[in-house]
């Protein structure tokens, strides 16, 4: 009996530290989330090129001034005007030669105007000479603050809008609903455009425009969201608790929505943008010499047949700056979806 003793081990003793080391730690739903976004690396490099904009944006307030890159003097326009770009080198683009139309030979703009040997302009610069570089960095952060304010309006709105329906519901809901239809039965841009020409032309009245009729997307998906939510067992209990509609909102629905209402944001942040394009080249945008990427796109048009950099400079920036917001704003969309697949 001794010997078999000394066989028996307890069983489970080492099953339960097995099991332990199988089982995974409980994630909560952003944790998830993450884990997921972290497997479309197409939406992980548009999320680290938005990070890097943003914070380059910041920074080049103080190192580029909206006033240095709109400064320009009129004796030197002749000489700094429409250079096109210039690095060091014989790089294809920026060795500062230009082919003007029906020519086949290109000329050194820069030894033909007797620009001096150490001044040179990544992206060329406008009839005035001012650098583009600077006018292009200036513009992308004020295009960036317009999408970004005029985005905090239609979340307020957008979301407070929502809530309130899908959580009235009945007439109230239906009513609601029917003036979103309302406003949406008008093209956005039309009613933008509109609103510019009575407010006039300043970043102020843009991000009014835009954000005044952009939040009905928003609105919509909110009230989609609380309408699923508002019958769910936290939800009853609460108000059985007798916890307030406030309170409910803010502890309850928020949380469970807060995934739509950054997906959301994400793909309203390229229209708006694209919004301020379109309202500057129709001279409803900013007011001159303030520069934008709308702005640029507009007095690059007006050179293209000659100096085509001025144009193709800001658009490409501009359309970086969208497909980025868009490719994020997807992988977020899969990120915060319960029923994406996993790989």
């Amino acid at each position: 009996m001794e010997n078999l003793n000394k066989d028996f081990t307890l069983v489970g003793s080492k099953g339960s530290d097995s099991t332990e080391k199988i089982a995974k730690p409980a994630l909560s739903f952003f944790q998830d989330a993450w884990r997921r976004f972290k497997k479309n690396k197409v939406a992980l490099v548009a999320m680290w090129i938005i990070a890097i904009t943003l914070a380059f944006s910041v920074i080049s307030a103080f190192v580029v001034p909206q006033s240095k890159a709109n400064y320009f003097n009129p004796n030197k326009s002749q000489v700094y005007g429409n250079l096109p770009p210039k690095l060091s080198g014989d790089l294809p683009f920026w060795n500062g030669e230009f082919k003007a139309p029906g020519s086949t030979e290109r000329t050194d703009v820069y030894k033909s105007q007797d620009v001096p040997s150490k001044d040179k302009y990544v992206f060329g610069t406008d009839k005035y000479g001012r650098s583009l570089a600077k006018r292009t960095i200036v513009g992308l952060r004020i295009s960036l603050i317009i999408a970004l304010a005029a985005a905090l309006i239609d979340l307020v709105i957008g979301v407070t809008y929502g809530i309130i329906s899908g959580w009235m519901g009945g007439k109230v809901d239906m009513v609601m609903q029917r003036i979103i239809e309302i406003i949406q039965s008008v093209p956005n841009l039309v009613v933008v455009t509109m609103l510019a020409l009575l407010l006039g032309q300043g970043i102020s009245s843009i991000i009014i425009a835009i954000g005044l009729f952009a939040w009905t997307g928003m609105a919509r998906q909110v009230r989609n969201m609380v309408l699923s939510y508002k019958e769910r067992d936290f939800v009853l209990a609460s108000k059985t608790l007798g916890q307030s509609t406030w309170k409910i909102a803010v502890k309850h629905l928020l949380p469970n929505v807060s995934g739509v209402i950054v997906v959301q944001i994400m793909f309203d942040i390229p229209s708006m943008i694209m919004y301020e394009a379109v309202l500057s080249a129709i001279n409803l945008g900013v007011k001159p010499p303030t520069s934008s990427l709308g702005t640029l796109i507009n007095d690059g048009i007006a050179s293209l047949q000659f100096y085509p950099f001025q144009l193709i400079i800001p658009a490409v920036v501009l359309s970086v700056l969208s497909l980025t917001f868009i490719f994020f704003g997807d992988g977020l969309r899969d990120a915060f979806d319960p029923r994406a697949s996993e790989d």
